[in-house]
């Protein structure tokens, strides 16, 4: 086992400290033919980027990255099927799904082939009554309706036997991205670049993203047909704010062309032209310019709230929408189905907590807890929750007239959704699928004990993980060197998500000097540090501020010096730009 870095073996929350290790070679060589600073050039080579990648991560363009879409499996047949709509002006059904990528994928389609001239129907199912994927009744309706052709988004792949309500009234294209069991359904098309059979390579796209590649892919087909002869070609780049706020939402990982398509899906986002995400971004109060955390965690929950409580579709119509009255009112219902869903999560929380600590304590590789009438709309966030704490696989089902519903999170590099695949092949499951990261599953409530032995037994390696998760760790600096100027520095490597992950820096010696809760919930603990020998003071934010040994010395503002861990921002405050240190962990120094 490597040494901590700095020493740090057992944190103030308990977290062993290590360095993320890069080539020293590779980041002076960087630093020289990028004219970064030292730290940034240490920063790339760490994240495994090379001096011939360099300038295209600090600068992903969609030119440099994008990939020929016919690289996906069946992508040529669904762009000559999609253009054949398109000149015919045909009927289109676009089913969609509930979260944030199945409505930025499903209002990326139907934007895109309204601005064809086609006609376009749209259904979201409704996650009580409906479930997850297509259904033969809906697809029913979407044909009854006049369509002639059905694409199903960011689902698909499993529904054969749904799909097969639209034989010989409307042919299907399927743009998906989950993981594929066996055989692909006996469909026109189903483009999914984690199906078996494709090698694409591009297994890290959202559905939004292969959407996105669809309406590139045929774009071209009616190019070459000479259809933009007589018309304008429709605006590509103004649907890749979609892209982006799925992606995000969808915790792809933010690397090569995700990476590309984020950068200039950002950059459309703050132009706000999009009404339904330009209020959505009112109502969450973001004020500057959006980000990756903008998405993940201002714009995203308030779709996914929807989905999860209220009216499936309500996320879809708000990012159809080309009325600001009608996005600022939807926008509004939104944050308070948000405000709703967070205090259905609070109620569940504790409880599943206490579940789960049991568990933890009994060694369970796998956590799962269930409860009665806990809401199956919500046990997905839980889940997220209970795998933070513990570093374990987590699954949380709701239990209501003998049937159990739920959702399970993975840490990395343990596959949650291949799992949840084999629970079901193995008849312990009604319902289960996902990826490696998130699934869902549901099954009678009297299987949920032989469920979570299987879980256990499959998911045995993570029995080894510790209780915390490791921080990695990969600059040490002094509080003086924590400036503005250093705080955009590190800004060229965003977007921040999985694969890059924002740098965790660690300032050496911080003395507190001030410290107290601030919020509506006192849930944020706001201090002020300066290094061992004085100096200048820098503002430090602990968000989700829980009691416990961290907030306890920061609160104590006790003269022992610490190392801080956390992230080095820049904010803009009445038009002044100081720099921000966000904490993740502490340890006496």
């Amino acid at each position: 086992m490597t040494e901590p870095a700095l020493g740090v073996a057992s944190s103030l929350s308990g977290r062993r400290w290590v360095w993320r290790a890069g080539e020293d070679r590779v980041a002076f060589g960087i630093v020289q033919r990028m004219g970064v600073p030292e730290i940034v050039g240490r920063l790339l080579a760490a994240r495994g980027i090379d001096l011939d990648s360099a300038g295209h991560f600090l600068e992903p363009t969609l030119r440099a990255l994008l990939p020929d879409p016919s690289v996906l499996a069946d992508m040529d047949a669904a762009a000559e099927r999609l253009a054949d709509a398109v000149v015919a002006n045909e009927t289109v059904g676009v089913f969609g799904d509930y979260d944030v990528d199945g409505a930025c994928s499903a209002a990326l389609m139907v934007t895109f082939l309204r601005a064809l001239g086609c006609t376009v129907h749209h259904h979201v199912p409704d996650r009580m009554r409906e479930g997850y994927g297509p259904n033969g009744p809906a697809l029913a309706s979407l044909a009854a309706r006049g369509a002639t052709l059905v694409v199903c988004v960011d689902c698909g792949t499993a529904a054969a036997e749904a799909l097969s309500v639209l034989i010989g009234s409307a042919d299907v294209i399927v743009l998906d991205h989950h993981k594929a069991e066996g055989p692909t359904p006996p469909v026109l098309a189903t483009v999914n670049p984690n199906r078996l059979d494709d090698s694409s390579g591009l297994h890290t796209l959202c559905a939004a993203a292969v959407a996105f590649m669809a309406a590139v892919a045929t774009v071209r087909v009616l190019r070459r047909r000479g259809v933009f002869a007589q018309r304008p070609e429709p605006d590509l780049i103004g649907l890749l704010d979609l892209v982006a706020l799925a992606t995000v939402c969808d915790v792809m990982p933010l690397i090569g062309i995700n990476r590309a398509l984020v950068r200039q899906g950002l950059k459309v986002m703050g132009r706000r032209a999009r009404p339904g995400i330009a209020a959505l971004l009112e109502v969450a109060q973001v004020k500057t310019s959006p980000s990756a955390m903008s998405c993940g965690f201002g714009i995203g929950p308030r779709i996914n709230a929807a989905g999860r409580i209220d009216a499936a579709d309500l996320g879809l119509r708000l990012l159809l929408t080309e009325d600001p009255v009608e996005a600022a009112a939807l926008a509004a219902r939104l944050d308070g189905v948000n405000r709703q869903r967070q205090e259905v999560e609070a109620s569940m929380l504790e409880a599943a907590l206490q579940a789960a600590e049991r568990q933890a304590e009994a060694g369970r590789a796998a956590l799962v807890v269930s409860g009665a009438a806990w809401h199956p709309g919500v046990v997905g966030i839980v889940a997220g929750r209970i795998k933070e704490r513990f570093n374990r696989p987590a699954c949380v089902a709701g239990i209501a007239a003998g049937v159990a519903k739920g959702s399970g999170r993975s840490v990395t590099g343990i596959d949650l959704g291949a799992a949840i695949i084999a629970a079901r092949q193995a008849g312990l499951l009604t319902t289960g699928g996902g990826h490696s990261m998130a699934a869902g599953f549901s099954l009678p409530e009297e299987q949920l004990e032989m469920f979570g032995a299987f879980l256990n037994e499959r998911l045995a390696a993570a029995a080894t993980l510790p209780s915390a998760a490791d921080l990695t760790v990969e600059a040490a600096v002094a509080v003086p060197g924590a400036s503005t100027e250093l705080a955009q520095h590190l800004e060229r490597l965003a977007p921040f998500g999985p694969g890059n992950e924002e740098p965790t820096l660690v300032l050496q010696h911080a003395r507190v000097v001030r410290a107290d809760r601030v919020g509506r919930e006192a849930t944020v603990i706001r201090t002020f540090v300066e290094g061992e020998g004085g100096g200048p003071r820098l503002k430090a934010m602990l968000f989700r501020a829980r009691d416990g040994a961290l907030a306890d010395m920061l609160l104590g503002r006790s003269a022992t010096p610490l190392h801080l861990a956390g992230h080095l921002r820049s904010e803009e405050w009445n038009g002044s730009v100081s720099p921000c240190f966000v904490l993740s962990d502490a340890a006496v120094a």
